[in-house]
This record gives C-alpha cells, sequence and structure tokens, in this order.
C-alpha cells in the first residue's frame, strides 16, 4: 500500500527529466556538429563534445537522484547522508533553474521548474525521519498530550 506517493513522483519526474536533458544536449551536440557553428572563435568539434558530455554528466545527476527519491519510495523512510545531499542540492538546481527559464525561456518553463522544486522540497519535509505509526481502529486516538502528573505524596514525620 502506498502511503506517500510523493517519493514516487519525484523518482518518476527526475527519471524523464534525466532523460529529457540528455536527449536535448545530445540533440544540441550533434546540431552544432553538422553545422559545424562556431561561437566567438570556439573550436566546433569541442562544443560538440562538451555539450554532449554535459547532456550525459548532468543526465546521470538526475537519474541518481531520481534514483534515492525511488528507494526512499520502496524503504518509506527519510533520505540520509549522501542521498540528502543530492536532494537538496536539486533542488537549489531546479531554483536556479527556475531563475535562468524566467529570463531566457519564459514563464512555462519557470512554472516547470517551480513544480519540480516543489515536489522535491515536499519530498524532503514529509518524510521527517519518525516513521508512521500503524493505526489500530480498535483503540482511540492518541491525543499526544501525556497524562496529568499526581502531586507528591505528603511527608510522614518519624
Amino acid at each position: 500500500m502506498v502511503r506517500r506517493p510523493v517519493a514516487w513522483i519525484v523518482a518518476l519526474v527526475l527519471f524523464a527529466e534525466a532523460l529529457g536533458v540528455l536527449a536535448v544536449n545530445w540533440f544540441l551536440g550533434v546540431v552544432v556538429d553538422r553545422q559545424d557553428m562556431s561561437l566567438a572563435g570556439l573550436d566546433p568539434d569541442m562544443m560538440s563534445v562538451s555539450s554532449k558530455i554535459g547532456g550525459v554528466v548532468f543526465g546521470l545527476y538526475f537519474a541518481l537522484c531520481g534514483l534515492v527519491s525511488l528507494l526512499v519510495a520502496l524503504r518509506d523512510r527519510a533520505p540520509a547522508g549522501l542521498g540528502r545531499v543530492l536532494l537538496i542540492s536539486a533542488a537549489v538546481v531546479h531554483a536556479l533553474l527556475g531563475a535562468f527559464a524566467w529570463g531566457l525561456i519564459g514563464w512555462t518553463a519557470f512554472l516547470l521548474m517551480v513544480v519540480v522544486l516543489a515536489l522535491i522540497v515536499l519530498l524532503l519535509m514529509t518524510y521527517d525521519g519518525r516513521p508512521e505509526k500503524p493505526v489500530d481502529p480498535a483503540r482511540p486516538a492518541d491525543s499526544g498530550t501525556p497524562p496529568p502528573l499526581s502531586p507528591p505524596a505528603a511527608p510522614t514525620a518519624p
């Protein structure tokens, strides 16, 4: 039974984004290579190869973040250590990409980056490290407040 589906959604989104980033950068590398374009005298072959390498690196980065999210979903536990650092860095990357997208591409790309950012932050905030208590329908819900303390016993004379 899936209790918190946000980790599954984040994993799916990050895997799709990894494939998208890889495909776009690979396509741009192929376009630069076939058009023999140059930017300020840079070598077109170097631009093509660096675009493809950048696509592979960022694609693997987002795929690794998706893998961390998938492990969170499978284990139903908060990410810890390197996984938490990866998800936080992915949130920062999406915030920066959203800021650049607003100025360079438009509000729709900005909105997409903000939605992915919100999903990652929701994943990080949903799993707080405490396991959920199983609900027993036979017992009433615990209010979470401790029972009142009784006053201390009165001292007795010796």
